[in-house]
């Protein structure tokens, strides 16, 4: 059975989301403040957080750049705030996905489990014996490690996915369409967001991220690896 814990302080919201999962046989927990959140999604075996954005003590944001440091389980914001900014620091901290308030359950229980099934894949269930090096960068499949001359490199499940499915394809240019199905595997994600993850990859790889070496931006097409 899969455990889901949901940091959210509005009782109603947090309790609709408990029965609609429970319903679909997950186990779920529910935590009403944000310090004692941070402490039970960085102590918990869970599966999946559901994070709400604008909580008591402790925010959101800083929960989800906490518990990112410490695992790669999916992170599902939610907030009634609608504003871009909000989706793309969430997401830029490592957040899986965002879904703004009011939203309809079945849209919920759908996210959800979109994003074990993926984190069932990389845990290992299509695990591939792969690892690339291409000019002082490491990357390995089993692992999840990236590595720059021999120095560990930290990246999100998104950001690795990206960049080990195109320095496992070097030259070839993937449109942001093709990174968005094969990374974000659903369809309920926001496309406009490969761009913050390409620039916060970037930044993590590149020596200087303003004039790439590695990820090159095919204007009007997509991205490619330099082979």
């Amino acid at each position: 059975m899969k455990k889901i814990l949901i940091i959210e302080d509005d009782i109603s919201i947090a309790e609709l989301e408990r029965d609609y999962l429970d319903a679909e046989g997950f186990e779920i927990e529910i935590i009403h403040n944000g310090a004692h959140g941070l402490e039970k999604a960085l102590g918990g075996d869970f599966d999946l957080i559901i994070l709400d954005l604008m909580l008591p003590h402790t925010d959101g944001f800083t929960i989800c750049r906490r518990v990112r440091k410490e695992t790669e389980i999916p992170i599902l914001m939610v907030s009634a705030r609608k504003e871009d900014i909000d989706k793309i620091r969430g997401l830029g901290l490592g957040a899986d996905d965002y879904i703004t308030k009011p939203f309809s359950p079945g849209e919920l229980v759908a996210r959800v489990k979109s994003h074990l099934n993926r984190y069932d894949r990389i845990k290992g269930t299509e695990k591939k014996n792969q690892s690339v090096s291409v000019r002082g960068l490491s990357v390995d499949y089993n692992t999840r490690k990236v590595l720059i001359n021999d120095k560990e490199i930290s990246l999100t499940g998104k950001e690795f996915d990206i960049l080990f499915m195109l320095i496992s394809n070097p030259g070839r240019v993937f449109t942001k369409e093709e990174i968005f199905e094969k990374v974000w595997v659903d369809t309920f994600g926001d496309m406009s967001t490969i761009t913050v993850h390409v620039r916060k990859l970037r930044e993590k790889i590149e020596y200087d991220p303003s004039n790439p070496q590695y990820i090159e931006t095919v204007w009007g097409v997509g991205y490619r690896f330099s082979a």
